[in-house]
């Protein structure tokens, strides 16, 4: 990596905006200086015009969901009508088809200023459930695709072993189980992290593994000191069974093996009790909404400001995809909230972006990105200020129109490790993003 100057024609430094921000990468990939009221760029400079905040982290995703896009608003169904349509296309993915796929959907996350992923992957094997010659080629397309993509990625790898509580899986999800959480943590062990990548681990849901073999995941994220994922009551059904198979709640039984705790991420909790917020909220596990795919599958609003207030910090995720656009995922946070109290202002537009950059980074294992500011990884982004959506209020209220008004379509640039990786709205690692998009899906979606 070069090391390279950027001038930032305004930039959120975690309290305020500020004009002229001079930002200082080295060739190691991090942020050696920031220099504030600069009255112009320096010589040899890369000029951000708009607004440049801390990179976007999105803490959840489901790459080959992208694929599904559209095909699954015809008509109307149900959350379990959706995911036989998602079984479809993980039954097509080959770790060739699925780079394909997924370098697209990572180059449209950079598009969108997202400079850190957290894939939650559980398409393991070939269909009929036998692994591959490289028992890991499906997590190391992954993170390849996310490399030539030029972003980061936690690859989430994710134990699946049963149906429901206990039960087999069944031939859709033969390929993502390993046979029991001992046999996940072997495969997993071997997986390698990289300048771009890191390697945490995922819990499906308290419906895949079974209780017996939680803290075996969970051991196993400890040992190598690594995130862990989990979905938690997504669905009032996951409750309703997990109350009947062990008379616990899925956070009640997720604590009682030790999977709870600050590395921890719980996605979704929308369906949490007031017991199951305390929990939370005092084990220090971070919650992660996905306001638009919840809102995509009816799944329900969760109770993020709760769960906040009682200690949980919060992360944000595109999940299935549904839109992949960070601040409406932030600005969705807020307008829920505000929909079920009827009270507008249940936090503030820093606090939003916050969970979008340095909370999300920091739920991926990346404690040290996600601010600007000497020491940490360069990665930001620049949003324009002067679009039709953007347009009007004065800079010092940046964060506010990024926030509450601003979509994807206005990220200007994308800088990972001190390398542009978006110029001016354009990907500079992958040219055709939309043709490369339409094979991709048309591959898996021909009849």
């Amino acid at each position: 990596m070069t090391p390279q100057t950027y001038w930032a024609e305004h930039a959120w430094l975690g309290t305020n905006v500020e004009p002229g921000v001079v930002i200082e990468t080295a060739a190691t990939g991090r942020i050696t200086a920031v220099r504030t009221r600069a009255d112009g760029p320096p010589a040899g400079a890369v000029n951000l015009r708009g607004l440049t905040i801390p990179g976007l982290a999105n803490s959840h995703s489901h790459a080959f969901h992208r694929a599904l896009r559209g095909t699954v608003q015809v008509g109307s169904g149900t959350f379990w009508t959706w995911r036989e349509f998602m079984y479809a296309i993980a039954g097509r993915l080959t770790p060739e088809n699925y780079f394909d796929l997924a370098r697209g959907v990572y180059a449209e996350m950079a598009l969108a200023g997202i400079t850190c992923v957290g894939e939650f992957h559980y398409v393991h094997h070939q269909p009929g459930g036998k692994p591959y010659a490289d028992p890991n080629a499906m997590g190391e397309a992954l993170i390849a695709a996310a490399g030539e993509a030029g972003i980061r990625i936690t690859l989430l790898d994710t134990a699946y072993v049963s149906s429901g509580f206990g039960a087999p899986p069944d031939p859709h999800q033969s390929r993502f189980s390993d046979g029991d959480a001992q046999a996940w943590a072997v495969r997993a062990w071997a997986l390698k992290g990289s300048d771009h990548a890191r390697i945490g681990a995922a819990i499906h849901s308290v419906r895949a593994v079974p209780a017996e073999q939680l803290a075996t995941v969970a051991g196993w994220a400890a040992e190598r000191k690594a995130p862990l994922h989990v979905h938690l009551s997504e669905q009032t059904a996951e409750n309703d069974a997990c109350l009947a198979a062990y008379e616990r709640t899925p956070a009640q039984l997720l604590a009682e093996h030790g999977v709870l705790g600050p590395r921890t991420s719980a996605v979704h909790a929308t369906h949490v009790t007031a017991g199951d917020i305390a929990i939370l909220g005092t084990s220090g596990t971070t919650i992660c909404m996905c306001p638009t795919t919840e809102r995509d599958l009816a799944d329900g609003i969760g109770p993020a400001k709760q769960l906040e207030l009682a200690g949980s910090p919060l992360s944000l995720g595109s999940d299935s995809h549904a839109v992949i656009d960070i601040l409406e995922e932030a600005r969705a946070m807020e307008l829920d909230e505000r929909l079920q109290t009827r009270v507008r202002g249940h936090w503030t537009a820093a606090q939003l972006l916050r969970a979008a950059t340095e909370d999300g980074y920091a739920s991926l294992g990346w404690p040290d990105a996600g601010r600007l500011e000497a020491g940490a990884l360069a990665d930001f982004t620049t949003i324009a200020l002067d679009s039709v959506r953007t347009v009007g209020p004065p800079p010092r209220l940046g964060i506010e129109v990024a926030v509450f008004a601003a979509t994807n379509a206005d990220v200007r640039h994308t800088v990972v490790g001190g390398r542009h990786v978006v110029r001016d709205g354009a990907h500079q690692l992958v040219h055709h993003v939309s043709a490369d998009l339409a094979a991709a899906i048309g591959a898996l979606t021909a009849p």
